[in-house]
């Protein structure tokens, strides 16, 4: 999924992000706002992740959709 198609669905998307990471704060989610950028590296230190573990983990999230 293109960013800026991520960043125009956000609010939709939100609920889907919270499922797949639960320990990720309304906050967080918010903090994000579709910036595919910021989400990897809220993954990345949430989840203790390495910064391509990450990357992968987001984009084959993204790809799903």
């Amino acid at each position: 999924m293109e960013t800026n198609v991520i960043e125009g669905k956000w609010k939709e998307l939100k609920g889907t992000v919270r499922a797949k990471w639960g320990e990720l704060t309304d906050d967080e989610i918010d903090q994000v706002a579709g910036e595919r950028e910021k989400l990897e590296g809220i993954v990345q230190q949430k989840y203790g992740k390495t910064k391509e573990e990450a990357k992968q983990e987001v984009d084959a999230f993204f790809d799903s959709l």
